[in-house]
């Protein structure tokens, strides 16, 4: 056994780290009184597909390997989080099914029972074979990535041939009995808006609710072009003159992006229209990179070393406490400020590969 595989090293929780919960406040306000609910938590930068809105580069600078959270260390940021006010947690990568044994890790976050909802963003290649262990661990739901149906432009999207891996662990993850599956989907204009009828169908016809996501100039997005956004008001349009009817849904959660609606037939729909009207205003999530970096937001430029805080022994109440000074002196509105601007995409290739921190695989999306 390696002591650099992160999969593998023991690890012993630092003082006052332990997994028994501790005594618990309110969730802390930001400074435009928004809580801290949600936690984004990535264990991988590494990704099994190469889609251009993500990573259209040739090649990367990957997180160093003795810098990736272990799994005990991982559950000991989610307990302090919990501490500070999160209920939610969601698993992200790159592509989170490729960390070994991610279930251990599942199965550490389900024994919280503070963690309300603990949830998984996969592109299904893997799922599969990890479906069925995954929900057995304690994993409630998932969110699935589906751009196209057509095997050709999968391969031209993703410049990898597994849309027939995908189409099984899509089926892996009903038989495992997972309920509430959402499949995103990035609308680009040109490349995939001519099959948002059939991914509907797709998704009805498997139990599971579609959300469609305008095309964002983030992260890695070097080849982003204005140009190739389909709006949200233009692809409503698109299903009103399609199927007639599209009635808006209130929301249940205010803070949750997608808006979301009901077709004829009472199939759900989502859309998430990060570029044409941000929801900043309610945004209560944050992000954790695979090495312990927080972002307040997807757009910001400098993360909080969370890392080095909990190896150097940090007790947990009072990396709770920093936690929630932080949230408290929270003002990012990321997206609401990009659209005020002329239109770039969010890094240039050189920036990416001098902090791949900055990539969008690396912090959650």
């Amino acid at each position: 056994m390696s002591s650099n595989d992160p999969e593998e090293t023991p690890f012993a929780p630092a003082r006052g780290f332990g997994l028994a919960s501790s005594g618990e406040r309110g969730a802390p306000l930001d400074r435009h009184a928004r809580p801290l609910r949600s936690l984004r938590l990535s264990v991988t930068d590494r990704c099994n597909l190469r889609c251009g809105y993500c990573m259209p580069e040739e090649s990367y600078t990957w997180l160093e390997r003795d810098d990736i959270l272990r799994f005990e260390e991982s559950a000991a940021l989610v307990e302090a989080f919990c501490d500070a006010g999160v209920r939610k947690v969601r698993l992200t990568g790159g592509e989170p099914l490729l960390r070994r044994d991610l279930d251990r890790l599942v199965a550490l976050l389900a024994a919280n029972p503070r963690v309300e909802d603990l949830a998984l963003t996969s592109n299904a290649v893997l799922l599969g074979e990890l479906a069925k262990t995954l929900k057995q661990a304690g994993l409630t739901r998932l969110t699935l990535s589906l751009d196209t149906l057509r095997p050709a432009r999968f391969r031209e999207l993703t410049r990898r041939d597994e849309i027939e891996r995908v189409h099984a662990g899509i089926a892996a993850a009903h038989d495992a009995g997972f309920e509430g599956t959402k499949m995103n989907t990035v609308v680009m204009r040109g490349i995939n808006d001519d099959e948002l009828f059939e991914l509907v169908d797709y998704a009805r016809e498997r139990g599971i609710e579609p959300r469609f996501i305008e095309y964002m100039d983030v992260g890695g997005a070097t080849n982003w072009r204005a140009d190739l956004v389909v709006s949200r008001d233009e692809m409503l349009r698109r299903f009103r003159e399609h199927y007639r009817s599209v009635e808006p849904v209130a929301r249940a959660d205010r803070a949750a992006p997608a808006d979301r609606f009901r077709l004829p037939d009472g199939t759900p729909i989502g859309i998430i229209a990060s570029q044409t009207a941000p929801f900043c205003a309610t945004c209560d999530r944050s992000r954790i990179t695979a090495d312990g970096m927080w972002y307040h937001c997807l757009y910001a430029r400098i993360g909080t070393d969370l890392r080095s805080w909990l190896r150097s022994g940090v007790p947990r109440e009072e990396l709770a406490a920093r936690i929630r000074r932080a949230w408290g002196d929270r003002v990012e509105r990321g997206a609401e400020e990009r659209a005020g601007l002329t239109r770039r995409t969010g890094w240039s290739a050189g920036e990416l590969r001098s902090d791949p921190h900055l990539e969008m695989h690396t912090r959650g999306g």
